[in-house]
């Protein structure tokens, strides 16, 4: 069956194909798991998720392979001990005006082994009365590698929580990027607010990868939504992690150590070294709080590793 054909004729997004060959493969394989009441419940399940995602494009749970990182190193960890950032690892990126709001130092602290983004309404603000946020960004630049950070997003529809990873080269031009190879933003995860009724509140994450120079058309960036995932809990009250592994070859999403997908989108992965992004982000329209509400992004920890040479 050519499910490329299927999803073109539905137009199904790529994450809802992917959802697609999922559920024609448990499909394929119920009879061959063998007809145990613990596998028949779980076979039931990944189908009625992935009918979701197909029909109301709702998220779906990790299902993929394992996290291995038995043939990695850890190169750098910050567990966000102490009463600062930490200079040496970090500096607070982008200061000044932010879509509907503003990007300032004021709002990045850290306490309780814990970064804490802040994101507020501000009477007296370094850049006048506004909504404010924070965007904290790696000194040094990575490429090859499998980044984590454990954290919990902040609550609230209007603004969300991203680790992310941007090109120091322009991604967005079409003669810089080539298709990413040249550089791309990989957006590990982003907090997400539920769409239709379908979506539980604050329960899934999204993982896009952005460039541009995929097709012709220069005006427009070229992304690609890998998937909308559950995580299990409320992703704004526990921790959960959020990976990447970014091989030669592709790039390799995870949420608590399980797969959730992969990709090459573009003309291939990025072979750059690139800057990891820490950021509570503020939309474009309106803010609908009033101006006494506030919301956190607490992050535990982040750590990067690369494949360890004497392997």
């Amino acid at each position: 069956m050519d499910t490329g054909k299927i999803a073109a004729l539905l137009n199904l997004a790529f994450r809802q194909e992917s959802a697609l060959n999922k559920l024609l493969d448990t499909f394929k394989n119920f009879f061959n798991i063998g007809l145990s009441f613990k596998r028949i419940i779980a076979s039931f399940m990944i189908i009625a998720e992935c009918i979701g995602c197909i029909i109301f494009d709702s998220p779906v749970s990790p299902s993929g392979q394992e996290l291995d990182l038995s043939d990695y190193k850890l190169v750098l960890e910050d567990e966000f001990n102490g009463n600062e950032l930490n200079s040496d690892n970090w500096y607070v990126r982008g200061n000044g005006p932010r879509r509907s709001g503003f990007n300032a130092s004021s709002q990045v602290s850290v306490k309780d082994g814990n970064l804490v983004i802040t994101g507020e309404y501000l009477e007296n603000g370094e850049f006048g009365p506004g909504w404010y946020v924070a965007a904290i960004g790696m000194n040094e630049y990575y490429s090859y590698g499998y980044y984590e950070i454990k954290c919990i997003c902040n609550k609230g529809k209007d603004f969300w929580s991203a680790f992310w990873i941007q090109s120091p080269n322009n991604p967005y031009d079409h003669n810089i990027s080539q298709g990413g190879v040249n550089g791309a933003e990989i957006d590990i995860f982003e907090s997400a607010y539920p769409e239709n009724i379908f979506v539980s509140k604050y329960n899934y994450t999204t993982s896009t990868v952005h460039c541009n120079g995929w097709d012709d058309d220069k005006e427009n960036i070229d992304s690609r939504m890998i998937g909308k995932f559950k995580t299990g809990n409320d992703i704004c009250s526990e921790y959960n992690t959020f990976g990447l592994e970014w091989t030669e070859d592709e790039y390799i999403f995870y949420i608590n150590g399980v797969e959730t997908g992969r990709t090459s989108f573009g003309k291939g992965v990025s072979k750059i070294p690139e800057q990891v992004l820490v950021s509570l982000e503020i939309p474009d329209k309106e803010i609908e709080y009033d101006k006494d509400y506030k919301t956190e992004f607490i992050v535990d920890y982040v750590r990067y590793y690369q494949k360890n040479p004497n392997k």
